[in-house]
């Protein structure tokens, strides 16, 4: 099946592909000789990162719909705000940044450093909020001052995870799809993490929607399996009816939260121990919220012979290596 996105707004924010990169050492290390690494956290926009393939139909459809300015949410150290900003910059929009203490961190380095000052470089208004209730009301005053100004406000969700939103990963298994072919492979495991949850909805509907010649397993780093599959399965719903396309089976899905950890945020010695293992055998930079956990996945299912012996494997990389920075001072060495 052809994955046509046409007929969706969309703008161009400048770096796909990808590049689709051997892991030689770093399979050898683990025991997974046939390993690639889908490098979305190299792009020219903004330090890269997966929400930018987001942002190219959230952006498309607000400018279509004619705004001029975007507000979206998320964590203090939030790769998709820092992204956000950075693509409103290119595009000359004005860039609402709602920040919510989520995480239990604080210090200069949690605070000021890392996605924060990116946020800000980038040009983004930054409001930082205590708690949910906070955010709500500081979310009613930006709509209020944006009518009596009269700008036209786009408001993306966290993550920005939506039907709109996994159209992008949508997109990018095609991409992914053709990178292989152009190896000879037709067919593969990919492994991705799994936080709002519009990434693995496009990838779990784009995979399925193409007869399943792709696996998906899916690293939970901030829900317990069973409520990321529920909240996955029904953003690919919802995005399979945006397409006006029939929902596949998921049963090539597997999902897991052995390497979560205690929450969203906080990383584990295997977090850590993945970090180092990337960056010793393939100069590879992860971040500890994300993609930090979804290595420690990867490292934890080939020890534990999930993986065929050969299978090609691809792990996606989604980026996030400014947050690091934020976590400096609690760095194992």
């Amino acid at each position: 099946m052809t994955l046509d996105l046409g007929r969706f707004p969309r703008v161009d924010l400048g770096g796909f592909p990808t590049p689709l990169q051997p892991a030689p050492r770093l399979g050898e290390a683990i025991g997974v000789p046939n390993l690639l690494l889908k490098r979305d956290d190299v792009h020219p926009l903004g330090q890269g990162g997966n929400k930018l393939r987001k942002l190219e139909f959230l952006l498309g459809a607000a400018l279509a719909d004619g705004a001029d300015t975007v507000v979206t949410f998320g964590a203090l150290q939030t790769n998709h705000g820092r992204q956000t900003a950075a693509a409103c910059a290119k595009l000359g929009l004005r860039c609402e940044l709602v920040l919510t203490a989520k995480v239990p961190r604080d210090g200069d380095a949690y605070e000021r450093s890392g996605n924060v000052l990116l946020d800000h470089i980038f040009g983004a208004n930054v409001h930082f909020c205590a708690d949910g209730e906070e955010t709500g009301r500081t979310y009613d005053r930006l709509l209020a001052e944006a009518a009596a100004e009269g700008r036209k406000v786009a408001t993306f969700p966290v993550g920005g995870s939506n039907a709109v939103g996994a159209l992008g990963y949508v997109a990018a298994t095609a991409e992914l799809a053709g990178q292989l072919a152009e190896r000879g492979i037709t067919r593969a495991r990919i492994v991705a993490p799994h936080a709002s949850g519009g990434t693995v909805a496009g990838l779990a509907l784009g995979t399925g929607l193409l007869d399943e010649s792709l696996a998906l397993d899916v690293a939970c780093v901030s829900h317990p399996a069973e409520e990321a599959l529920e909240s996955m399965s029904q953003l690919v719903a919802e995005t399979a009816k945006l397409m006006d396309v029939g929902v596949p089976s998921l049963d090539h899905v597997h999902v897991d939260d052995r390497t979560m950890g205690e929450a969203y945020g906080i990383p584990r010695e295997d977090t850590w121990a993945a970090l180092r293992l990337f960056g010793r055998t393939e100069g590879v930079v992860l971040d500890p919220v994300y993609s930090g956990k979804a290595g420690a996945a990867l490292v934890d299912w080939a020890a534990h012979g999930r993986f065929a012996e050969d299978e090609p494997v691809v792990f996606l990389h989604t980026g996030g290596s400014p947050g690091l920075y934020g976590y400096a001072p609690e760095f194992p060495g």
